[in-house]
């Protein structure tokens, strides 16, 4: 694939910004066929909601920008389920930018940590960075942008959008949630609704405030409409 950014510049704090303009080409050219919730918008948005909380927050913000603009360079959902490759790939990238080996080793564990499946696990990494980057990707997954990604997700698995006979459930592990073949309408029990709680900072937990309640609005209306109520 034709390499469509530039070298970066020596001077520190140009550097830095070369570094962002080209991480945002590098995306922009993976994901260009990606699934529409997963897509250069989705990080785009992420991106944008991430700068917006390290604003009140003591994060490194380079650390950041690098983490959200990358934390979906090769989600494991459509990968086969391979955890390794989207740390590799951000990895490989950021080497030939010569970004320093620690800011690498921070994004690295930014993309390995920020998924929902870690909720699963004790003790996992923690970091500034990684709570205000988890904390964009979440507000993405709610209100009206995660009401459309979820059943734009739904129709490109081929789910039914809801069936009564088919009650959300509870898993106990990351491998049986991923394996779930669920009505859409189950996420939002099984994951969307539990993301407010989750929250990281208190920026995120503000902005999640509104996005949940606009969900629990647009579900009382669903069950409304399903049940040929006006």
């Amino acid at each position: 694939m034709k390499q469509i950014y530039s070298l970066v510049n020596r001077n520190e704090m140009n550097n830095k910004e070369q570094v962002i303009n080209n991480t945002v080409l590098f995306v922009q050219q993976e994901l260009s066929n990606a699934e529409g919730g997963h897509d250069w918008f989705h990080i785009e948005r992420v991106w944008k909601t991430a700068k917006q909380i390290a604003v009140s927050e003591k994060a490194d913000p380079f650390i950041v920008e690098l983490g959200a603009l990358l934390h979906d360079i090769a989600d494991a959902k459509f990968h086969n389920g391979n955890e390794s490759i989207g740390p590799e790939k951000a990895r490989a990238f950021l080497e030939t930018q010569e970004v320093d080996a620690a800011t690498i080793t921070a994004v690295e564990n930014i993309i390995k940590y920020i998924s929902f499946k870690t909720s699963y696990a004790a003790n996992s990494y923690q970091s500034p960075e990684l709570n205000i980057v988890q904390d964009a990707d979440r507000l993405d997954a709610i209100g009206a942008i995660g009401i459309a990604r979820a059943f734009n997700y739904g129709g490109f698995k081929n789910r039914k959008l809801y069936d009564p006979a088919i009650p959300p459930a509870v898993y106990q592990t990351p491998e049986a949630y991923k394996k779930n073949e669920a009505p859409t309408l189950n996420h939002f029990y099984e994951k969307l609704f539990h993301l407010k709680a989750k929250m990281n900072t208190t920026a995120g937990r503000k902005m999640a405030e509104a996005r949940h309640q606009f969900m629990e609005a647009f579900i009382a209306r669903f069950y409304k409409e399903w049940n040929g109520e006006a």
